[in-house]
């Protein structure tokens, strides 16, 4: 069987058979422009289309309403007056007389640590002391004795005439008097010494009973009967008693951005893990003035007051507070996105305007990728509006924000007006 080409079809349905390599190329050459043009208007409807497409918009109406301002910060929930008690004496835990949660009073005994070898220690200054005082006696009754040798001593030099004793002797017999008066004087300076350490040791016998020093609550108790404390450089902590549960603060890092606007009396809610439905209330009483500085990060201190009566709440729970630091009522209020927004700016066309030229151009940015660089000059704030398919700018002047409406004070913008906040789409 004879194959044919399919340009043997095309000559035989022309009425060819018999083609000239002159009519081939013909043939070919029409073959080939058809195929171009066919390309072409392949190309030119898909700019069409490119061309055609619009820009969509995505929106969001101004409105009017009351906005409130605030501060988010965190931090833990401390006790109002929270004491550790600690032990000045050494020694070994004997008793323990209160447990976690315990409610105690002021003057309440806490603990004991055993007691003889302080017991021993206040005998040991009793017995110094009474030392102390018959060497006391002794002194006075040694400075009564040369006195009445000097008395004698001068009664029979007036006898003598001044013969007998002589002046050396006169002299000796002073100056013994004088010795004795200093050793009166020593002897009563170590009774004041012996009862000084008197006094000590009967302290510290009086200390080896650890008793609270408020009415409270114990948080914690870190000792057991039979534990040995060592009071050296620094007093060893037994017991952390808190005043009152009823009443507590929240101590919260506030940001240097931010601080400016907290102030003392200003409300606030907050939060906790243990109930993350429930708002809790608070006040600020005070925003301390120490930075405190954390991985390059300035925070400020503030305390905020809670009322705990319902006990809920716990030491140590961490917080999330928002403190309102400004309410604004009946105003007109724009979304942040449209304050953020800026429109893309189209391609310019090549002058030549060829087909070739858009045929074979590069790729046009999509708005992402390129903005308006008038909007980049402008110190003001504006917001776009769409009039006759194209955005338009208003400028405006705002004024609070909460992070998603902003105030307006002064602008074109009336409530309910659409405010472009995204684009979907952009054409060619």
């Amino acid at each position: 069987m004879e194959w044919k080409s399919p340009e043997d079809d095309v000559i035989k349905t022309l009425g060819m058979d018999r083609p000239s390599d002159r009519k081939r190329r013909l043939l070919r050459w029409l073959m080939a422009v058809f195929g171009v043009s066919a390309l072409v208007a392949v190309a030119v409807a898909f700019i069409y289309k490119n061309n055609s497409n619009t820009a969509l918009y995505v929106t969001q109406k101004a409105e009017r309403g009351n906005m409130v301002v605030t501060v988010t910060a965190t931090g833990r929930l401390e006790p109002v007056n929270q004491v550790d008690v600690g032990t000045e004496v050494s020694g070994i835990i004997k008793t323990v007389e209160a447990a976690h949660n315990n409610r105690v009073k002021a003057g309440q005994v806490l603990a004991r640590l055993d007691t003889d070898t302080l017991a021993a220690q206040v005998a040991q200054s009793h017995a110094a002391l009474k030392s102390a005082e018959a060497r006391l006696f002794e002194a006075q009754a040694t400075v009564h004795e040369k006195g009445n040798e000097m008395e004698r001593s001068k009664r029979a030099r007036e006898l003598s005439g001044g013969k007998i004793p002589s002046q050396r002797d006169i002299d000796a017999a002073e100056a013994a008097l004088r010795r004795a008066e200093a050793q009166e004087a020593t002897a009563e300076a170590q009774i004041e010494e012996a009862r000084a350490k008197l006094r000590i040791t009967e302290a510290n016998l009086s200390k080896a009973v650890i008793r609270s020093p408020i009415d409270g609550v114990v948080l914690d108790r870190k000792v057991e009967p039979g534990q040995t404390v060592a009071a050296s450089l620094q007093s060893p902590v037994l017991f952390t008693l808190a005043e009152t549960l009823t009443q507590m603060e929240l101590h919260v890092d506030v940001d240097e951005a931010d601080v400016g606007q907290v102030l003392k009396g200003q409300r606030a809610t907050f939060t906790v893990d243990a109930y993350p439905e429930r708002l809790f209330e608070a006040y600020i009483t005070e925003v301390r003035y120490a930075p405190k500085t954390s991985e390059g990060v300035v925070t400020y201190e503030a305390l905020l007051a809670v009322d705990n009566i319902d006990m809920f709440l716990r030491p140590g729970m961490t917080a999330t507070a928002e403190i309102k630091v400004k309410q604004v009522k009946d105003a007109l209020l724009v979304p942040n996105a449209a304050l953020r927004f800026t429109p893309p700016v189209p391609e310019k066309r090549s002058q030549n305007g060829g087909f070739i030229s858009r045929l074979f151009s590069r790729r046009p940015r999509t708005g992402t990728q390129r903005r308006d660089e008038t909007a980049k000059g402008n110190a003001g704030q504006r917001v776009w509006v769409q009039a006759e398919g194209r955005p338009k700018p208003v400028p405006v002047t705002v004024g609070a924000s909460d992070g998603r409406m902003s105030e307006v004070l002064s602008g074109d913008i009336a409530p309910g007006q659409p405010l472009i906040v995204d684009i979907e789409r952009s054409g060619g």
